[in-house]
This record gives C-alpha cells, structure tokens and sequence, in this order.
C-alpha cells in the first residue's frame, strides 16, 4: 500500500513535469498542449478513481488545454490531496478504539 502511494507520487511529479515542459518550447508547446491535454485528463481518471478523479480529470483538462497554466501541477496536487489531506484519512484515525 505504501509502496503504491510513492509510486503514484512519483508518477504525478512525472506527469507534472511533463506537462510543463510543453510550456518551456515557444510555439510548439501549444500544439503539443492539444495532445497533452486529453491524455493528462485520462491519466488522471485512472490514477484516482470515483467522482474525486472524474473532477479531476475535468480540471486537468481545462488547465493543460489553457495557455500559460502549465505551471499549475495538478497530478501532484491531486496526490496531496487523496494522501495527505483527504478527509477520510483524519476519521479513520479519530477512530480508534482506545478500551
């Protein structure tokens, strides 16, 4: 499970960057954006399933597909968000049978 959740973060800061780099090639990133965009979406719906990664699927292609907000890194800001901030994560601890 662990091992999962780095290799995930690994793939996000990969997909980020990535995306990124069709922002550093003046003219042929937005071209590049144009196919960046669909895939990183679909990506991302199969890292995180569920409504979470539907949401984010659609985020992630509004912000590849706009110009100038390749720097945003959605798939690790999606990672932070299911490992380190998701809810879920605080009530199961909270829970814990103490008897």
């Amino acid at each position: 499970m662990v091992k999962d959740k780095y290799k995930k973060l690994a793939l996000s800061l990969f997909f980020d960057a990535l995306g990124m780099v069709t922002f550093i090639i003046p003219g042929v990133g937005e071209f590049a954006d144009i196919v960046w965009a669909p895939l990183a979406a679909w990506l991302m719906t199969r890292m995180y399933k569920g409504n979470v990664g539907k949401a984010a699927g659609v985020f992630t292609l509004i912000e590849e597909a706009l110009p100038g907000m390749d720097v945003i890194p959605t798939f690790t800001i999606m990672w932070l968000y299911t490992h380190v901030f998701k809810k879920e994560k605080v009530e199961e601890i909270i829970d814990v049978d103490i008897s």
